[in-house]
């Protein structure tokens, strides 16, 4: 595993399962159990992760490893369950609440894939779980990916390939391999981070990035919301809010800046609703959000390729243009600089640095210790604009989840399909049962912009 992989592998706990997860929707009628079953199994050598599980090097000396389960078994991971007809949306957000709350088997290969029959008009679910250890938001849910078809033709399966595990390898070997790599890892990391500085250099960068980084730092000083940050609980309120991406990009059109800057202005209304029912809001109220960025590059495939950049979302400030010209402010800021490029370069640095020993015992404190400095974490990943078809059905809608840790009890992801911006909102359950207000405040926060927009396209009259 990299030091990132094995970090989110380390750092999960009781209360913190460290799994990302979406709940795709489809138009009926259902697939059967031993269908779906036959339809993984075809698909599993495409992703062979999916049949390994994670090994610990001895005394820590090491980072984990992946090996071959010999103990394998394909019922285990797919599960089966009903909602009682008709489900509703409500039903199934609160099921899949329950099961996205529960710690994959870290004995096990870490995925799970549950169909859910029993939907409304007819339609049933895949809830799908994977460990961020094994990818991150971008990369996207392996196993849930090679499902996918462009057309709703299907062909069932023949008989599936035969498989058996490679030997698992003896502690001895895993000690010799572990110090082979602390040897040559330092020396390829600190290659790359020399190569990537020079490219910098020759593009006249640093200097930009130096000072993004020093505003980058100044926004913690801002105030913050520290009242979302605290203790997390083991159990999860989970929903999710669709929004039109045509609507986005007619406010795009209008006003400027992106659809990402469009997406957290909404977020920020939110936010500000969020808070003012709680009565927490000043006029220079922020709430700080980490904003992951792809770094993935081309030919890296597995595992996390991400950096995290950081915006103060304006929820003190009334005015909805204000707070997306604030928005698009610190975002364009970070791309001048290039402050994703930078911190990619030093997550490698520090990937060499830090003893296997320290990260597998010292990993675990942040998550206990409560911290204000953050208070949210909102991610967007662009999805396909056609439709995607699994075992010959249409896929309606995809909401994702993604976990909490650090003490931030609220996290927000968006992927798009097919038209539209679905948002999963993960909150502890305890500490967040005005989860919903979020959720709603982020379709009053695009209807503002929306008005604005109007606005600003309307004809003006000499």
């Amino acid at each position: 595993m990299s030091g990132l992989d094995a970090s989110f592998f380390l750092l999960e706990d009781e209360n913190t399962p460290l799994h990302v997860a979406s709940v795709f929707v489809f138009d009926g009628p259902a697939p059967s159990y031993g269908d779906l079953v036959r339809a993984i199994v075809a698909k599993l050598p495409l992703v062979p992760r999916y049949r390994q599980r994670v090994r610990g090097v001895p005394l820590h000396l090491g980072r984990p490893v992946w090996v071959d389960d010999p103990h394998f078994q394909i019922l285990y991971h797919v599960r089966h369950t009903a909602l009682p007809a008709p489900g509703t949306a409500e039903q199934l957000r609160n099921l899949s609440g329950r099961v996205l709350a529960q710690r994959l088997d870290p004995g096990k290969p870490l995925w799970e894939l549950w169909l859910v029959e029993g939907l409304e008009e007819g339609r049933w679910a895949l809830i799908a779980k994977v460990h961020h250890c094994m990818v991150d938001g971008v990369a996207g849910m392996d196993l849930a990916t090679v499902m996918f078809d462009l057309t709703p033709d299907y062909v069932p399966p023949g008989e599936p390939e035969p498989w058996e595990a490679e030997p698992e390898p003896s502690d001895p070997y895993l000690l010799v391999d572990s110090a082979r790599r602390a040897v040559t890892r330092p020396l390829a990391q600190i290659t790359d981070a020399a190569r990537g500085a020079g490219v910098l250099r020759e593009a006249g960068r640093i200097r930009d990035f130096a000072l993004g980084l020093g505003r980058t730092t100044a926004r913690f000083t801002t105030p913050s919301a520290g009242s979302l940050n605290g203790p997390i609980g083991p159990h999860r309120r989970w929903c999710w809010q669709d929004l039109p991406l045509a609507e986005v990009k007619r406010v795009r059109a209008a006003l400027g800046g992106t659809v990402n800057d469009i997406v957290l202005a909404a977020a920020t209304a939110g936010y500000r609703d969020l808070l003012n029912g709680r009565g927490g809001v000043t006029e220079d109220t922020v709430v700080r959000s980490a904003v992951p960025v792809s770094v993935r590059g081309t030919g890296e495939e597995g595992g996390n390729r991400v950096a995290a950049v950081f915006v103060n979302l304006p929820v003190g400030v009334d005015d909805p243009l204000e707070r997306l010209r604030r928005i698009r402010e610190q975002t364009d800021d970070v791309k001048r600089t290039d402050q994703a490029a930078g911190t990619k370069t030093i997550t490698r640095l520090t990937d060499t640095a830090v003893a296997p020993a320290l990260l597998s015992l010292g990993t675990r404190i942040p998550v206990r210790l409560r911290q204000d400095l953050v208070q949210t974490v909102t991610t967007n990943v662009p999805g396909p604009d056609f439709p995607l078809y699994v075992m010959g059905r249409r896929l309606l809608g995809m909401h994702p989840y993604v976990p909490l840790t650090g003490g931030i009890r609220i996290v927000t992801a968006i992927v798009s399909y097919c038209g539209t911006l679905h948002f999963g909102l993960t909150a502890d359950f305890d500490a967040v049962p005005d989860l919903d207000v979020l959720g709603k405040g982020v379709r009053s926060g695009l209807d503002e912009l929306l008005r604005a927009a109007e606005k600003a396209s309307a004809p003006s009259h000499a």
